[in-house]
């Protein structure tokens, strides 16, 4: 999407871009105390996280950003959209902006972010970071789904187009409301239309499709049993993209994981219903 982001965009005057290479990135930045980096999924924007923002920029220093090549972040390198570079890139863009993260809130793909960032980091005191996932995509796809959906993203990232196609074809307010339906979460109008705004856009749909294509959570996922962090995962008990069952088997393998499951919520949890999310994430940080 374009720079800058339009004066109706959730909390646009708090926008600024960032040059850290290779991306110029899409920064939100607010309130005071310990740091709490914010990442949205695979799609998403930092509009996603506007309702956990509200709540606690009282309490938090909140860096929100958006992925490379999504939103209002600027893509600098295409080969640089999988989970390990993506890391590297968003660490080394904290180094340069003197941001040294106590938490890291990541919805679905953003929690294997922070899961991969909490073994590149270590928060202000030299502790490990701390962990809040919102249905956290950790598991690969079953069977041929596993071989066909990686290989369908490579081949519509590589072909001239796709991208806009998609674009035009999905962005309708019908097509987006059964979208998100889809995921299992019901949003309002407003919310509706952000997510209408970014799937419009060729450049936003582009580098999503490259993430997808570049996306392995073989190596994380290995890792796991080995991540020194405290870990809250928030499950959605209606989440039609990831089951609640990936948040509890995956806090089964690691050291000090614990699931919370919302059943009344979808994928989207965060944006249905801010307030009880940040009300298990505010317990989940005083304990």
């Amino acid at each position: 999407m374009r720079w800058p982001p339009p004066p109706d965009w959730p909390n646009a005057a708090l926008s600024r871009q960032v040059l850290a290479a290779p991306h110029r990135w899409h920064i939100q930045e607010t309130g005071a105390g310990p740091t709490m980096l914010m990442l949205h999924g695979a799609g998403g924007s930092t509009h996603s996280m506007r309702g956990l923002m509200a709540e606690l920029r009282e309490s938090y220093h909140i860096v929100a950003l958006d992925l490379p090549g999504q939103g209002f972040t600027q893509l600098g390198a295409r080969h640089r959209c999988g989970l390990n570079p993506m890391a590297e890139d968003i660490k080394a863009l904290c180094d340069q902006e003197d941001w040294h993260p106590d938490i890291i809130i990541g919805h679905s793909a953003g929690c294997a972010l922070a899961l991969r960032l909490s073994q590149l980091m270590l928060s202000p005191r030299g502790q490990p970071l701390r962990i809040a996932g919102i249905n956290p995509a950790l598991d690969t796809f079953d069977g041929i789904a596993g071989v066909l959906f990686p290989a369908l993203a490579k081949m519509l990232a590589a072909i001239p187009f796709s991208a806009s196609l998609f674009s035009a074809t999905a962005a309708s307010p019908a097509r987006i409301k059964a979208l998100i339906r889809g995921t299992g979460s019901e949003l309002d109008a407003e919310g509706l239309d952000l997510y209408r705004r970014l799937v419009a856009d060729r450049d936003h749909v582009d580098a999503t499709l490259l993430m997808m294509s570049q996306w392995s959570l073989t190596q994380l996922s290995r890792a796991l049993p080995e991540i020194a962090s405290q870990v809250l995962f928030l499950a959605g008990g209606k989440d039609g993209a990831v089951p609640a069952k990936v948040s509890h088997e995956a806090a089964k393998r690691m050291r000090d994981a614990r699931v919370i499951d919302l059943p009344r919520l979808g994928h989207l949890a965060h944006e249905e219903a801010p307030k009880e999310v940040v009300a298990h994430i505010r317990d989940f940080l005083e304990t």
